[in-house]
């Protein structure tokens, strides 16, 4: 089985002719049934059913045509990463993670990463949900640690991290600091704060409005260090997710876990980059850092 009769095969599915297949590989048509027929002899099985000038998939085709494709996209991947990997260009990966994380693990990944690939530079951004996505659907970022706020494409890799668990951080003075937990319902008299671009702002606030139930009034933050000054300040509360582990915060915050009922409020986190853009060093860092996380 030679891959050039796969590729002809999968040519003739997807243009539904002989002909046009033979024009889209520029062979004779001949050619192309000469190397069909080769095909399911070496295979055993029909691939097609010919009927007159028709034809017809069956049911082996059909799992051929699928397996077939997708190891087509493969050897056109491993055929780029490899010419990517032998040239002499710098290489930069660009990593984006959404600005509700702080933990430790992101940058001892890039410590990893830089000791084993000190040829590859490493370029970071952080950003919201939605900033961070718009980066890797237009290409300016290669993967992301970001929450999952849409149903997985199959344009993409997915790997899911965590169930990260939501946390309030809230000033030591306030009349809630005492609780053991907080229920949504016990916030709706304080300010929500929120890390956000000013871009974003509206967007943000109509997440937490909508999926996590807050009905407050909102505040903005373009950092999470502006953030906790102003819960320090008991201007409001901040929502924050345990994605890895929390950095120590000011004596001032009291963390209390959000509760929806009688259930954790939780976010699931994951790693999200183009599937037409997989390589090898994207491939690398999502493995240090999914461990890490771990």
């Amino acid at each position: 089985m030679l891959l050039r009769q796969i590729q002809f095969f999968i040519s003739i599915v997807d243009t539904n002719s002989f002909t046009e297949a033979a024009e889209k590989n520029y062979v004779s048509q001949s050619a192309i049934s000469q190397a069909m027929n080769a095909l399911e002899t070496d295979l055993g099985v029909k691939l097609i059913e010919r009927k007159n000038r028709s034809f017809q998939i069956t049911t082996a085709g059909e799992y051929f045509y699928r397996k077939g494709k997708a190891l087509l996209s493969d050897l056109d991947a491993i055929k780029n990463e490899t010419i990517r990997l032998g040239s002499d260009e710098e290489m930069v990966l660009h990593v984006g993670y959404i600005n509700l994380y702080a933990g430790p693990e992101l940058s001892e990944t890039i410590a990893e990463f830089s000791s084993i690939y000190p040829e590859v530079h490493i370029s970071v951004q952080s950003g919201t949900h939605e900033e961070l996505y718009h980066g890797l659907v237009s290409g300016s970022l290669d993967l992301a640690l970001n929450d999952q706020r849409r149903a997985f494409s199959e344009d993409y890799v997915n790997i899911e991290l965590k169930n990260a668990e939501c946390i309030i951080e809230l000033s030591d003075r306030s009349e809630l600091a005492g609780k053991d937990k907080l229920e949504v319902s016990d916030l709706a008299k304080l300010s929500c704060i929120i890390v956000s671009s000013k871009e974003q702002r509206e967007t943000e606030a109509e997440y937490y409005r909508n999926i996590l139930g807050f009905t407050n009034d909102f505040l903005f933050a373009e950092t999470q260090e502006e953030a906790r000054l102003m819960v320090i300040g008991n201007r409001g509360f901040l929502p924050i997710e345990a994605v890895g582990k929390l950095p120590e915060v000011s004596g001032a915050i009291r963390r209390i876990p959000l509760y929806r009922k009688t259930r954790r409020v939780t976010r699931k986190y994951c790693l999200f980059w183009q599937e037409a853009r997989t390589g090898y060093y994207i491939e690398e860092f999502a493995r240090i850092l999914q461990a890490r996380l771990k």
